[in-house]
């Protein structure tokens, strides 16, 4: 006769397998989170390597500057631009601009211009998960533009011109874990904590450097030396110009 169990051995059994999940989902759930920092990293290791490449078709000239643009009208004929897509040529694929932890932000649903309208990440609303630093590119009246607006002011940046090119950050994932009100409680130091902040990576992000070499970036205080301009200004820097929200040379040239 075949022996069945007993309430209490099958308790003993869903007690095992209880403790064992609870044990093993974090686990997991970390090594999913690790593969997609590594995958991160990857991305904008070859994202400097496009630079370079595009560096080598231009003279040494830098891209043109374009951020946040979700409206393609303001151009004619009708075009969303950013300075990532100039790299297109040299990836062959969009995907590298776009980060598997991008998840988005508040800010997309507030977004006036028609590409962030439904749309779950960055790289869906501007065409890259990862953030161009303005003082370090090309930046034409005009033509290039932020937030679905034309800049007046005017500067050329050519690779020679880095002072500091293993210390001066060109590229950044958009959202840094550091930028939590943590850090930054009134909002005066980064700015995103205020309506614009998720954590996508609660560790910090990855950083892409003008000599084009990459790797994650987890402290403030890293952050903050880094160097913002290809004169060497770090980021975090006092400055007077009036331009400076931020009283640093972060909020004049990230």
């Amino acid at each position: 006769m075949k022996r069945a169990f007993t309430l209490i051995e099958l308790l003993v059994v869903i007690a095992i397998i209880a403790i064992l999940a609870a044990i093993l989902f974090p686990v997991f759930a970390q090594a999913k989170f690790a593969a997609k920092k590594t995958a991160d990293l990857s991305n904008a290791k070859q994202q400097g390597t496009a630079l370079k490449l595009y560096l080598g078709d231009t003279d040494d000239r830098m891209p043109i500057f374009y951020a946040y643009n979700s409206d393609p009208s303001i151009y004619s004929p009708a075009e969303q631009r950013n300075t990532a897509f100039l790299l297109l040529p040299y990836t062959k694929s969009r995907d590298i601009f776009r980060s598997p932890l991008d998840t988005g932000g508040p800010y997309l649903s507030q977004d006036p211009g028609p590409a962030a309208r439904g749309a779950d990440s960055y790289w869906r609303a501007y065409g890259t998960s990862y953030r161009f630093g303005r003082c370090n590119f090309t930046v034409v009246p005009g033509v290039s533009s932020g937030n679905n607006t034309f800049y007046t002011d005017a500067h050329d940046v050519s690779d020679t011109q880095f002072e500091f090119p293993a210390e001066t950050r060109i590229i950044r994932l958009d959202m840094m874990g550091f930028f939590a009100k943590k850090n930054d409680p009134d909002c005066s130091r980064y700015g995103y904590d205020c309506g614009y902040f998720r954590a996508w990576n609660p560790d910090g992000g990855t950083v892409v450097y003008a000599d084009t070499h990459a790797k994650q970036v987890n402290s403030p205080g890293a952050f903050d030396d880094t160097r913002v301009n290809p004169e060497g200004r770090r980021s975090g820097e006092p400055t007077t110009d009036p331009n400076a929200w931020s009283g640093t040379w972060y909020s004049l040239c990230d």
